[in-house]
């Protein structure tokens, strides 16, 4: 059976929330449509005290920047980049062309395409993520991707210099100091002094994630990654302080963060509700987690191994930290994640900043339909096909024309009738009829 210790906010609250975004960001997308450039600084000024000449940076103001950080800031983000980029680079290796032929005289491949321009937001309002940067800019560029933008907010009501250097490192190829929606539809539909780009790609907050929703279909996303959401999956064999430290660890992110406990043990249970309690007391950002925690915050206990994997699959969460003592059976059996950490040496934050999987993760439920940004996102697989002989042209022709007839589709029928006559050389195929069979 499973039971509740601690729920958050009712679903009825959360949807109106949500309804309140959708006007404000559907109000924002139209005023930008209608005055580019004007609206959008009017929109940076108005939400981020921020309304430069320019909200694109010069290579002077990029170099300037990364003179502002040590030589060891920049060492750590280079480590950090090298891991990302090691594992995008065996990602892509993996997606091979294909070119095979079917049927004799038929060849059929496919190509994988990069997309031709990408928008990357970096979130840095509250906290300055610089490791998106790597996530989108960097995976973008090993996909192929020529033309990458890369944005973010002012910082302290300034550029963040270690996330324009970030930035920098990855092979942005334009960087923009510019936040929120006003920064998604810049760059999704254009302004007078920012060209539209093909894809968004990037995580933030919901109304960063709004925006990228009422957007697609004129542009391309990776997947909706809004308020981030952290599963703890505990037995036992690991105690509160850690299930606590991994819960909160997350909920700092945004005063939406969902941080949920999943255990088969209601002492660990009632355990970490005590020890979540005690470190609010002491945590630097416990301002936003304590928010987090009182209205996201849940604590679930299950009887079973099986039923844990049941309710972890029914929420689909961002990021699943598994610390049981056989982590692998939910490698092996659970179907809907962002990510999967798997025992207590690893945790969400090593795949957030360093270890060298991709951060942006859906979340929302999403997982249950989508996968993370890879660098396959970037990457378009295009069919292609070749007819090589007279022959089997003739052959397809033939089929093709009956299965046209079929839908009553005449005209798509005659493509296939005009190949049996030449290439079949049966000059007797009637015009918009299907093909007689030879046999």
């Amino acid at each position: 059976m499973i039971r509740y210790l601690k729920q958050g906010k009712a679903q009825a609250v959360r949807r109106e929330e949500e309804a309140q975004v959708r006007a404000t960001v559907e109000a924002i997308i139209s005023d930008i449509e209608a005055s580019g450039d004007e609206a959008v600084r009017q929109y940076s000024r108005k939400f981020d005290h921020w309304a430069p000449a320019d909200f694109r940076l010069s290579r002077a103001e990029i170099e300037t920047a990364r003179g502002q950080l040590s030589a060891r800031e920049i060492q750590d983000i280079a480590f950090a980049q090298a891991q990302i980029r090691n594992f995008a680079e065996i990602q892509r290796a993996s997606m091979q062309d294909v070119e095979v032929e079917t049927y004799p005289g038929v060849l059929l491949g496919h190509r994988h395409i990069p997309i031709s321009t990408v928008g990357c937001y970096i979130p840095g309002g509250k906290y300055p993520l610089l490791a998106s940067a790597h996530m989108s800019v960097l995976t973008a560029k090993v996909a192929g991707v020529p033309r990458v933008v890369a944005t973010a907010p002012p910082y302290q009501g300034a550029p963040h210099a270690a996330i324009v250097t970030a930035m920098d490192m990855a092979g942005a190829d334009e960087i923009l100091v510019l936040g929120g929606v006003q920064a998604m539809v810049a760059m999704a539909l254009g302004t007078q002094s920012i060209a539209p780009v093909d894809m968004l790609v990037g995580p933030g907050n919901m109304f960063v994630a709004e925006a990228k929703r009422q957007l697609f279909g004129r542009v391309g996303i990776d997947l909706l990654a809004g308020p981030t959401e952290t599963l703890v999956i505990a037995d036992e064999s690991v105690d509160a302080e850690m299930c606590a430290v991994d819960l909160l660890g997350q909920a700092e992110h945004g005063p939406t963060s969902p941080a949920v406990l999943l255990t088969d043990s209601e002492a660990l249970a009632r355990a970490t509700l005590t020890e979540v309690e005690r470190q609010l007391t002491i945590l630097p950002t416990a301002e936003i987690a304590a928010q987090s925690w009182a209205d996201y915050g849940e604590v679930i206990v299950c009887d079973t191994v099986e039923e844990m994997l049941g309710k972890a699959d029914e929420l689909a969460f961002e990021h699943v930290q598994v610390m049981t003592r056989d982590p692998d059976y939910f490698l092996e059996h659970m179907r809907n994640y962002g990510a999967l950490f798997l025992g207590p040496r690893t945790n969400v934050s090593f795949g957030d900043k360093v270890i060298g999987t991709n951060h942006t993760l859906p979340t929302g439920r999403n997982a249950r339909f989508t996968g993370g940004l890879w660098v396959g996102k970037f990457l378009k697989t295009c069919t292609y096909q070749k007819v090589l002989t007279d022959e089997a042209s003739a052959a397809m022709g033939e089929v093709c024309s009956r299965l046209c007839h079929m839908e009553n589709f005449a005209g798509h029928g005659e493509q296939a009738n005009l190949r049996v006559r030449r290439y079949g050389r049966r000059g007797e195929v009637p015009w918009y009829q299907p093909v007689p069979a030879l046999d």
